[in-house]
């Protein structure tokens, strides 16, 4: 048993995987984070243009 654990301590070939996947949810915690950014500016835009149109006079 400690000759397997010694054997799959000093494999590297998982090593690559976990920088893979730190990579992905860095990218994945981006993404998150534009969304957020671009969600709340069209809520914005939405209410502004939504205020716009319900000032405006219908069928003069």
């Amino acid at each position: 048993m400690l000759r397997f654990l010694r054997a799959f301590l000093a494999n590297e070939r998982g090593a690559i995987s976990v920088d893979w996947i730190v990579l992905a949810a860095g990218m994945v915690t981006f993404a998150l984070g534009a969304t957020s950014l671009v969600v709340a500016g069209t809520s914005a835009s939405s209410e502004h243009l939504a205020t716009t149109i319900a000032e405006r006079p219908v069928g003069d």
